[in-house]
């Protein structure tokens, strides 16, 4: 049997927490990024630890400036949401984007309101497509 594809490393809550102090920031030392996490005291160790796991994954950059080194995100809030979909696909929809919309409006979570949204969002595309003949 073939093996799976590993999927692209998602971000665990407290890497996401991270990434959002520095998306929020902008680039910032260690200091910086504990300040900015919301709610939750963690040493600094702890931010710093973080920060360099996240590095060695490739999703900061590192920059030495005076002392300290001065971290940036190198993966995009968007990029970030693409990758923790596709892996909430994989593993509980098998893939199948279909079955997660229809699982949202079961369990209401897509009330009419946003599935109307969707639906002009969908018929965007064709519109701009078909003025281009």
């Amino acid at each position: 049997m073939p093996r799976l594809k590993k999927p692209e490393q998602t971000l665990t809550p407290l890497e996401l927490e991270i990434m959002n102090a520095l998306w929020e920031t902008g680039p910032a030392n260690v200091q910086t990024v504990q300040a900015h996490m919301q709610g939750r005291e963690l040493a600094y160790t702890t931010v710093q630890t973080m920060l360099n796991i996240l590095h060695r994954k490739g999703k900061v950059t590192r920059k030495l400036k005076e002392r300290a080194y001065v971290y940036r995100a190198v993966l995009s809030r968007q990029k970030a949401v693409t990758q923790a979909v596709g892996d909430v696909l994989d593993r509980f929809f098998g893939g199948s984007a279909d079955s997660l919309v229809l699982n949202l409006v079961e369990t209401r979570h897509l009330t009419a309101e946003k599935l109307a949204q969707i639906q002009r969002l969908l018929e965007r595309p064709r519109e701009e497509e078909h003025g281009n003949d």
